[in-house]
């Protein structure tokens, strides 16, 4: 029998006491003597130290590229519902998680009541997303037409955003079958996007909420996970890309990809994003509390 084991049944801590989210990368995640141990190599962002994890006291543990996990890690944190989500460099990609499994079940049902009443509730909360990108309550309750307003504005919200880093903007181009075929700032909108998409994809799985029932997007088995991100698209997105796109004519040996995910995950560790995004969810689904 290894040490440690006896009395994990008892030894769980509410979510609503713990810390949160803990970021390792370059490093071998194990367990020692009951508790998780990460040797790290040593990051920009993770010192090269022997850590002992407080996993009781974590909701999630993020871990980045460079990193390794042993089973008994896995199963030490399965024991104390505490998540585990294998992400790219940043938080710019979410590959896999471990399930988090909540002390309830209750965000999970009230965003599957919200989105179940079509005409009720789920257009309150796309209404509700609606409000908090565009600053205002919009008094439209038809999608499409809160769509068309939205989308025109993001439009104005590029063009100042090409005027401000001094980027020459033809406007919004994107072939699905061809997307290296757009220009750089184009390019450098749809790698942000796809950054931003991946640490939005860590909030949907650190709240346990489904990333299939989306309010805004309907068809794309991750359609939460969009939603989620395109509440940071202004704020985060846009200026990430027309940044990137500026750097690139500084150094156009560096691939844009690279370029664009390399500044967003900047953002999301400097700005505590994935947190926000996290909040954000919550947020949403505080009325269908009531």
């Amino acid at each position: 029998m290894l040490k440690g084991r006896l009395g994990l049944e008892t030894a769980r801590q509410p979510h609503a006491d713990r810390h949160g989210l803990v970021w390792l990368d370059r490093g071998a995640l194990t367990v020692e003597d009951g508790c998780l141990r990460f040797v790290a190599a040593g990051s920009e962002t993770v010192e090269a130290v022997d850590y002992r994890i407080p996993h009781q006291a974590l909701s999630m543990v993020l871990l980045g590229p460079g990193s390794t996990v042993s089973h008994d890690a896995l199963r030490i944190l399965a024991r104390h519902n505490t998540g585990l989500a294998a992400i790219g460099e940043g938080g710019v990609r979410f590959y896999t998680a471990q399930p988090l499994l909540p002390d309830t079940s209750a965000l999970a049902r009230r965003q599957a009541m919200a989105w179940a009443d079509a005409t009720g509730h789920r257009m309150k909360v796309a209404r509700r997303m609606y409000a908090l990108r565009l600053g205002e309550v919009l008094p439209h309750r038809d999608i499409a037409v809160l769509r068309g307003i939205e989308g025109a504005r993001v439009k104005e919200i590029y063009r100042q955003a090409a005027e401000r880093h001094g980027i020459r903007w033809q406007g919004r181009r994107y072939d699905r079958q061809n997307p290296n075929a757009a220009d750089i700032p184009n390019q450098a909108l749809n790698h942000a996007a796809s950054a931003v998409e991946g640490a939005a994809a860590i909030a949907v799985a650190a709240t346990a909420t489904i990333p299939q029932l989306g309010f805004i997007h309907e068809d794309s088995g991750q359609s939460f996970v969009l939603d989620v991100a395109d509440l940071f698209r202004d704020t985060i997105t846009v200026p990430c890309a027309f940044k990137a796109a500026k750097a690139h004519e500084k150094r156009l040996t560096d691939p844009i990809e690279h370029l664009a995910r390399r500044t967003v995950a900047e953002r999301l560790r400097r700005d505590g994003v994935i947190p926000a995004m996290i909040d954000r969810i919550k947020t949403l689904f505080e009325e269908e509390a009531k």
